[in-house]
């Protein structure tokens, strides 16, 4: 499943420049608000799923090369957020459910750990 097809199965906002989402296929997820959790869990082409939305998911997801940031729970990352997201290629998803069933409807369309 590529990640336009989440984005439209769990309907999730883009908060960053579009891009062609169909070219990405998520390789499984991972859910903490915990820098350092995500740091050492956290795989490349990953989910994070997160209720965080400061500056600083930005350059974990960066380094780890995660295939997006879902931020739960309507929390918005300020623009200069959205803007460093941008400059390094992290995509940035919103959604108003919260982060476990987010995780949840993950699991049901087939992104495992």
């Amino acid at each position: 499943m590529n990640l336009h097809q989440i984005t439209e199965q769990l309907n999730l906002k883009l908060l960053t420049e579009p891009r062609d989402l169909t070219t990405i296929q998520p390789k499984g997820g991972y859910a903490s608000d915990l820098l350092s959790c995500v740091m050492a869990g956290a795989k490349g082409k990953y989910l994070w799923v997160t209720l965080q939305a400061h500056l600083n998911i930005v350059a974990v997801a960066a380094l780890l090369d995660v295939a997006a940031i879902i931020i739960t729970e309507n929390a918005q990352p300020d623009p200069a957020a959205i803007a460093k997201a941008n400059e390094e290629g992290v995509i940035l998803l919103s959604t108003a459910m919260p982060t476990y069933a987010v995780c949840g409807k993950l699991w049901e369309l087939g992104i495992h750990v």
